[in-house]
This record gives structure tokens, sequence and C-alpha cells, in this order.
């Protein structure tokens, strides 16, 4: 009988590449699954001691929303919504965030509809009817593009005051802005109804009074009054 001790596990029970040395038993040729578990323990400790859980303020009034337009300021009654709905202070700020990025331009654009829509009723009315503005809107715009500088042509066809003034100005029979002294040492020049075209309170906010300087100083500038 041979006197020689056989080997538990054959000699070549050797560590897999993938296993690391602390985890493997050379003398039983196996894993070590309580050194292994230990691990396992210790690193979901770690894991649970570094996140930062985030939290549902207490009042739906503590949400501190940062907004950077007035029609998107922080909204108490959407915040109670919020607060119901278990949205964090990070998902609050997220949401007006995406509001500003998406709903924003789109608000501002059925803005700029609906006044483009309303100054065109208004000039419908101006001219009596919708075939006559087609009819006045097509010759407007055949005299300006024709006996205005381009740049103030765009400018007062962007406003139905601006379509109004260049119907007087083509009504007067002057063939166009170039080289015509102003009536009146007081109004404006040529030079200068040019730049109040250009300006703000004209095109934007139109500012009735000065939209009426205007108007009155192209009067001034063709001689009508």
């Amino acid at each position: 009988m041979n006197s020689e001790a056989s080997p538990a596990f054959p000699a070549d029970q050797t560590r897999p590449d993938n296993v690391p040395v602390k985890f493997w038993d050379p003398a039983s040729g196996q894993v070590r699954i309580e050194a292994l578990l230990r691990a396992y323990r210790d690193l979901e400790r770690r894991s649970s001691a570094m996140a930062k859980p985030a939290s549902v303020p207490a009042d739906p009034a503590l949400y501190q929303i940062n907004t950077s337009h007035p029609a998107l300021a922080s909204d108490a009654g959407l915040n109670q919504r919020l607060h119901e709905a278990g949205f964090t202070q990070e998902q609050a700020q997220l949401l007006y965030d995406l509001a500003h990025e998406r709903l924003l331009p789109m608000m501002e654009q059925m803005a700029a509809t609906q006044g483009k829509d309303a100054e065109l009723q208004a000039l419908r009315q101006h001219f009596g009817g919708d075939a006559r503005w087609q009819e006045s809107a097509r010759q407007i715009a055949a005299w300006g593009k024709a006996n205005l500088p381009i740049d103030a042509y765009h400018l007062l066809a962007s406003s139905a005051e601006g379509v109004k003034t260049m119907h007087r100005l083509m009504g007067s029979g002057e063939p166009s802005l170039g080289g015509l002294p102003a009536a009146k040492d007081e109004a404006p020049s040529e030079e200068q109804l040019k730049k109040m075209l250009s300006d703000p309170r004209y095109w934007k906010t139109k500012d009735p009074a000065f939209i009426a300087k205007v108007t009155d100083g192209f009067r001034r500038l063709y001689g009508e009054d």
C-alpha cells in the first residue's frame, strides 16, 4: 500500500486570473466565500455613507426656485402640486429650467403672432375691409420698395402705423425720399427721420407720441401741411 498521502485536489487547481489573490485559498483551491462577502458588505456600507439622498422640502414654500424671466417666476400653486407629487428641490428647479428653455420661446412666439394678427385686423378696418386692404397692401408694398431705402421700408412695413405712414407718403405724390428738404426749419430732417424709424420707441414699444412725431415729420418733409 502506498504510504504517500494523496493530495485533496489535483496539482493543476490554480487561481483563475479573474479572482484576486485575497479571495483565493490556495490550500483548498477554492474562492474564499467569507472574505468575498465581508468585502461586499464593506463596499455596500461605504456606498450608503457616501450617498446623499435628496429629500422633499417639508413645505412647498421652502422650494428655492431661481428664475430669470418674470413670466416664469416661482408660482405657489405650481409648487404646491410639485410638493404633492414628491418633487425634490433639484427636480422642481429642473422643471422651471426646462420651462424657461422650452416654453418661453413658444410663449413669446405666440404673443408676437397675436400682436401681428391684431395689427392686421386694425389695417383691414382702416382700409375698409379685407378686399380693399389686400389691394392697398399690394400697392403700398410696391411703392415702398421702389421709393424708400430698403431698411426704412422693412421698418415701416413691420407695424400698422408704419404701413399707414407709407400709405400717406404714397398719397402725397412725391416720387421718393431722396433730396427733399424739410418744409420747416424746426421739422426733423430726412436723416433724422430715418434714425427715428430705427428707434425702439417706433418699432418695438410703439410709443404713440413718438410715432405721431415721425408721421408728422414725414408730412412736413413732403409739404403736406
